[in-house]
């Protein structure tokens, strides 16, 4: 097992699971290195964590990797012992895929990719000088299924998974100390939906509310019990850590129906939507 210990670095820090990740680990005995854009996020958080530990502040955009890099120099001289790195920054993006163009694509994967690469190759070597160290990276639920008007985002984290299950077994092989899960949440009630950009080619602006509100009419795990779910994985050095009881109902039918999933699913999700907007369970 995976004690919670030293200093974790953590990027989207600021909001949703990465804040409440922060909380969770310094109730743990962790010292915190927080990464995000929004600087007033990062000040709030910490001051809500209080002087119970040592907290340094980034301002980081995943996007650009010599932000990343300094991201990562300046962690480990504010806290040598850190051994705990998070890459969760995230962002979305509506539209099908004739509706994105390709810079809009590259946006999303220089964030929610190309994010995770540079930041586990910009922590590892220090990573594996230390005697016991986890990496923990932020895919989804759409890293296993990829439903219509999600193809940037699936295949970013369709990426992420790939990526992160390789080195783990890179890791393994090399009897390397560092442990790697890949974390694959369902819906979580964050602000994602509604700081998604939207397609340049998507005209129809009702799409986007539609779309925010099955989001948030779905999204039945708070930040907090997504938080508690990767650190109890961590713990447990799972490979693999599904959040949500929708995101373990998904796996399974696609392992069951791995090319025609997307109809029966879509049905269970209508039906979800429309029961909890109703009011029943």
């Amino acid at each position: 097992m995976t004690a919670i210990r030293g200093a974790a670095a953590i990027t989207g820090a600021a909001s949703g699971i990465g804040r409440a990740l922060a909380i969770e680990l310094a109730h743990r005995g962790c010292d915190l290195a927080l990464a995000d854009r929004d600087e007033a996020g990062l000040k709030s958080l910490a001051a809500e964590i209080g002087a119970q530990r040592k907290i340094s502040v980034h301002r980081v955009d995943v996007g650009e990797p010599d932000d990343i890099a300094q991201f990562a120099a300046e962690a480990l001289a504010a806290h040598p012992a850190l051994n705990i790195v998070i890459n969760n920054a995230g962002v979305a993006l509506m539209g099908t895929f004739e509706e994105i163009d390709q810079a809009q694509m590259d946006w999303l994967f220089d964030i929610n990719f190309w994010g995770v690469v540079h930041g586990t190759r910009a922590f590892l070597p220090h990573l594996k000088a230390r005697p016991e160290a986890h990496i923990v990276n932020i895919s989804s639920i759409f890293g296993i299924i990829a439903p219509p008007g999600q193809s940037a985002y699936a295949a970013a984290k369709f990426a992420v998974r790939g990526f992160s299950e390789s080195v783990r077994h890179e890791l393994a092989v090399a009897g390397s100390p560092v442990r790697l899960s890949v974390v694959h949440p369902g819906g979580v009630a964050t602000s994602i939906a509604r700081s998604s950009r939207t397609g340049v080619g998507v005209t129809d602006n009702a799409r986007r509310a539609q779309a925010i509100d099955r989001f948030e009419s779905a999204a039945r795990t708070t930040p907090k019990d997504a938080a508690l779910r990767i650190i109890r994985g961590i713990e447990r050095n799972e490979p693999r850590i599904l959040i949500g009881n929708d995101a373990r109902f998904m796996d399974i039918l696609q392992r069951f129906r791995p090319g025609t999933y997307w109809a029966p699913l879509q049905r269970r999700l209508e039906k979800m939507t429309k029961g909890k907007s109703s009011g029943t369970q």
